[in-house]
Parts: C-alpha cells; sequence; structure tokens
C-alpha cells in the first residue's frame, strides 16, 4: 500500500533486471501461486532533464511470474492483511484474489464511458483496525459524467462493501482525462489525481477540481494547511494517474502529455503545495514565470503515456501504456537519472505497478482497455523481484 511507509532497507541502489529476454509471452513467464510473506514501503526547486535520448534498456535478472489473469483492465491494486489482494476492474468491479482463486465485488454506480469508470483504490492506514476502502470512480449525472472517491467498510468474509459514505463529489468528468490515482501520504491525508476533463484550461483554475492534485482528510474535509482554501493541493495538471513518496516524504507525480498532433511530452514531477505545473500553457522544456517543469519529461518523438508511478528506496519506477515498457530512474537529489526501460513491447500496455508485501514489485497489462492488442487470457498481473546491483 502506497501511502503506507514501506522500509527498504540494506539496498544502495534497488533496481531489478531480467536475463534471458526472448519472445513468446507463455514462455517469458512463470505460472505459480501467489502467496506474500511479509509487509513494507517506505516540497524544493525542482531541475528540468530532457531524458529519451538517454533512456536504455536494461536486461532484467528474474523473469516475471504470472499471478493472475483474465482481468478486464485492472486499474489499482490493494494488499490485504491476510494475503489476499484487491484489484479494480474499470467496467465496475473489484477483484478479490486469493492465492489461484478470484472473487468479484461489484461496485454500484459506475460509469464507464472511455477512460472513466471504477479507477483508483486505497486502503485506511489504520485498515486492520476499521476496515475503510476508498475507491475513485465515474457516475453519470445530469448533465453529464463526474468521477468523486467513495468510502466503504470491506467485510472480508463475505465479500461486500458496506456503509457507503461520498468523500469528495463534483470532480469533473469526461470520456478521456479522469486521471483516477488515489493514495493516503505519510502526512496521513488522502491525495487524489484529476484529470482536466478534456477543458484543458480548467487546469490552470484553483477553484475547480479538475487537472489537479487534491488532499483531504479520511472524512473529506480540508486541511487546514491547504494552500487554496479548498482540495487543491497542486495545479496546472493535464492527466495524473500516478503518485508515492519517497523516503524524504516527497511526492512523485507521473502525467501524460497531449496526444494527436503534438503529441508526447508525458512528465514526471516533484510535486510541491501550492505550485503550478504549467497546462496547458507550457509543456516539455518550456518555461514560464511561476510555473513548474518536470523532473523528466518524454520529448515530443517519444511517448510513455504513464499509468501509475511506485517510489522503492532511490528508484522511481513507473508504467508505460502506449510505451509498452516498465520506466525506472535514480533519484538524485531533484533530479531523476539512469532512465532505463525494461519489458518494451513484451506483455503490451502496462497501468499499475506497486511493492507488494512479499517485497516484489507488482505490474498488470492493460490491454483489454479498447486500445491495446489482447493476447490469450488478457488482462494480467504479473511480479518481478527486486534486486541490488551488483
Amino acid at each position: 500500500m502506497k501511502a503506507i511507509l514501506r522500509v527498504v532497507g540494506g539496498f544502495l541502489v534497488i533496481i531489478f533486471v531480467l536475463a534471458g529476454l526472448g519472445y513468446g509471452f507463455k514462455d517469458q513467464i512463470k505460472s505459480r501461486i501467489f502467496s506474500p510473506t511479509t509487509s513494507a514501503i517506505p516540497d524544493g526547486t525542482v531541475t528540468p532533464i530532457t531524458n529519451t535520448a538517454d533512456q536504455k534498456e536494461s536486461a532484467i535478472s528474474a523473469e516475471p511470474e504470472l499471478v493472475s489473469e483474465n482481468i478486464q483492465i485492472p486499474w489499482e491494486i490493494a494488499f490485504l492483511p491476510d494475503g489476499s489482494f484487491l484489484v479494480t476492474e474499470r467496467a465496475g468491479s473489484i477483484k478479490r484474489i486469493i492465492q489461484s482463486t478470484q472473487q468479484t465485488i461489484p461496485v454500484q454506480g459506475v460509469a464507464h464511458r472511455g477512460e472513466g469508470g471504477l479507477l483508483g483504490m486505497a486502503l485506511h492506514p489504520k485498515f486492520v483496525e476499521n476496515k475503510s476502502i476508498y475507491l475513485y470512480l465515474t457516475t453519470q449525472v445530469e448533465g453529464g459524467l463526474q468521477n468523486r472517491v467513495e468510502r466503504y467498510t470491506f467485510d472480508s468474509t463475505t465479500n461486500q462493501l458496506t456503509e457507503r459514505k461520498v468523500i469528495l463529489e463534483a470532480i469533473p468528468g469526461a470520456n478521456n482525462h479522469d486521471g483516477g490515482r488515489i493514495a493516503f501520504g505519510p502526512d496521513g491525508y488522502l491525495y487524489i489525481t484529476t484529470g482536466d476533463a478534456q477543458t484543458s484550461q480548467a487546469a490552470q483554475d484553483t477553484n475547480s477540481l479538475a487537472g489537479k492534485v487534491l488532499r483531504i482528510t479520511d472524512e473529506g474535509d480540508i486541511p487546514s494547511d491547504n494552500p487554496f482554501n479548498n482540495a487543491v493541493y497542486s495545479y496546472g495538471h493535464r492527466n495524473p494517474q500516478g503518485i508515492a513518496w519517497d523516503g524524504q516524504g516527497r511526492l512523485w507525480e507521473s502525467e501524460h502529455g497531449p496526444s494527436g498532433p503534438g503529441t508526447g511530452y508525458d512528465e514526471v514531477n516533484l510535486i510541491e503545495k501550492g505550485a503550478n505545473y504549467g497546462w496547458p500553457t507550457i509543456q516539455g522544456d518550456a518555461a514560464a514565470s511561476g510555473m513548474k517543469m518536470p523532473i523528466i519529461q518524454s520529448g515530443s518523438k517519444e511517448t510513455w503515456a504513464p499509468g501509475d508511478l511506485e517510489v522503492v528506496g532511490d528508484t522511481v519506477f513507473f508504467t508505460g501504456l502506449r510505451g509498452e515498457a516498465l520506466y525506472s530512474g535514480k533519484i538524485q537529489g531533484t533530479s531523476l537519472t539512469n532512465v532505463s526501460a525494461y519489458f518494451r513491447e513484451q506483455y503490451g500496455r502496462l497501468r499499475f505497478v506497486a511493492v507488494g508485501p512479499d517485497g516484489w514489485l507488482y505490474f498488470s497489462t492493460s490491454n483489454t482497455d479498447g486500445r491495446g492488442t489482447p493476447k490469450a487470457d488478457d488482462d494480467k498481473i504479473l511480479r518481478v523481484k527486486l534486486q541490488a546491483l551488483q
């Protein structure tokens, strides 16, 4: 669970590597029963780095293992204390996966339209005590689509969601650019990424919840130190879909750049309270007074379309949907260096990434989302062992 500090000790540099790159999906993964054993995870001047030319393909020292398959557009994963885990399916259900079995939990009120639907999920930091689970979903309202965050009590015995409460509503929604990642931060607040809902100028309006990173309490209240006296924590975002904290408590974020003409310029940012990240005024290496430039960006010749982001030690991992790869970069101060790509075009579009309680890195495909080419038994959840550099 991203918002809980995961203790990753003993590694000076954490990276993973795969030996023997070959082709043929079924030949490259080992199917085995999932059986986790342990639990652990862990605002400044940013320096822009254009890194596309420096990206390198990385060989991996262990093959990814198949954890589960036949999942419909998996979007987020949450690991439960009993060793099972939950995965949101964008069409409107949660899969609970216990070893080799899957149990389906429907979520009411989900409007699966384009990129919208059942998206982010987070367990309360005191989940063991209160069983509270938070969901980000798209819903149909009079006049169009909206996104909202709901809280439920999860009964692991009956697999039921009860005691529904709307925590935050009226987040602008659309067929595209709905954001959707949610996670509890080290400060105990709930952070939420929202897209510009296809209205780019809304990202610059601090009175709008679109195109933002939001921060609220677990009850949906506004923290007293939020910069604009509302839920907005940072603004000027196009379509952010990944957030995670490093060991210094700094918030990293991954964000989709434009598509179509002018495609590319996907970003990884260091988020500061109250800061403006420029969309739609600037992108790439462009600069403007009062606007933050990305830590790294893909440039105009490559598109990552980042789906999620995780921080492990001094390494930032993020997935690529259109990029069809898992990327990593090394944190050095306010920079990311040694950007590498793993599994490029081997498994198709990749959506979420998270460290599991067993210390392995979990990631999912997203080939059934209407933009990919599904392989047999897609979509899948895979995991790979994290290893220190030699």
